[in-house]
């Protein structure tokens, strides 16, 4: 019996409520079905067992993504990418909205995670939707930091002040590999590319309760062995936006990021590419038209485009923009 061939998936979303969460998932990015009131972040793509996502659209609703791997296998992710990770999606795409700050956190490399967590570490992106005027990020240390200094102003409560703070302005784009010191301040929507693992070491916590009345766990120990402590000069990822081109953000082993601001239509070429790309819509409105089919995508939607579809066309109904994610 033959298997009927694959098309642009799309799937449900899986909302979190967050202590910090905004309201913006549903105002700025249109997901007005949500039904937490403190929606802080929509895991849009995910193979995480707990969090497995489901299509809903096409003939494959109701399939969960690890199934779909299992039947398809290479014409889903890509014959290098199937014999690497199996039917274990690599990576997970989210957005994230904030109405407070995060915690102060890091996350462990891959050796550090295998060891500890039997997992994949986590390097990260973020590319900023939304700020409002006193929006922050943290990303790094000011200076070359020892771990003496760095353990003085953690128990003294003032880790703040030796980090780099940077104010968040809308298409801020910030590689945050395995290890980096990082949080999201107040007043930010924005899109994150992630590794596909969710491990969180919580170094500060601002000493608020979570939602159940209680401090939230930090895990300062298992932290302090996987920090980068050095200060680099830039934190920021530079680019340039074209109009109806691709402008690189983020090229790193785990994936690689682009982001397609157009106004008219355009063709995307993958036949030399063994691997799924992933568009998250961040801006308009446009139809993915490929030789068995058409799919309409909204600001706010992720798509998996399977990797044996090779060529697409992009039809804007207005100017558009989207990230364009894959492995190389």
């Amino acid at each position: 019996m033959s298997i009927r061939k694959l098309y642009p998936l799309k799937f449900k979303t899986i909302f979190k409520d967050k202590v910090w969460g905004g309201d913006r998932i549903k105002t700025l990015l249109g997901k007005d079905f949500s039904p937490l009131p403190n929606c802080g972040e929509t895991w849009e793509l995910s193979g995480l067992k707990a969090n497995i996502s489901v299509v809903n659209n096409g003939f494959l609703p109701g399939n969960e993504l690890d199934e779909l791997a299992e039947v398809y296998m290479a014409d889903l992710v890509g014959e290098k990418i199937f014999e690497k990770y199996g039917i274990n999606f690599p990576l997970l795409f989210k957005f994230i909205d904030t109405n407070d700050y995060l915690s102060i956190q890091v996350h462990p490399d891959d050796n550090t995670a295998e060891k500890r967590h039997q997992s994949q570490g986590k390097t990260e992106m973020w590319y900023v939707v939304h700020a409002e005027p006193d929006a922050e990020i943290i990303t790094g240390f000011k200076k070359d930091t020892s771990k003496e200094e760095y353990l003085y102003h953690l128990e003294n409560k003032t880790l703040k002040s030796i980090l780099n703070i940077e104010k968040a302005e809308k298409g801020d784009v910030y590689y945050i590999p395995a290890g980096r010191v990082h949080a999201i301040g107040s007043g930010i929507t924005l899109a994150e590319i992630q590794q596909a693992s969710d491990i969180t070491y919580r170094i500060y916590d601002w000493d608020r309760p979570a939602s159940d009345g209680n401090m939230r766990k930090l895990h300062t120990d298992l932290a302090l062995d996987v920090i980068d402590f050095k200060g680099y000069s830039q934190y920021k990822s530079l680019y340039r936006e074209n109009l109806n081109q691709s402008a690189e953000l983020v090229k790193c082993p785990y994936f690689t990021t682009n982001l397609i601001k157009f106004d008219k239509n355009i063709e995307c070429d993958y036949y030399f590419l063994d691997s799924f790309v992933v568009f998250m819509c961040i801006e308009g409105h446009f139809s993915i038209v490929w030789k068995d089919g058409q799919e309409v995508v909204n600001c706010g939607d992720t798509v998996l485009i399977p990797a044996d579809i090779k060529n697409l066309k992009l039809m804007p109904s207005k100017p558009s923009k989207f990230l364009e994610t894959y492995i190389v």
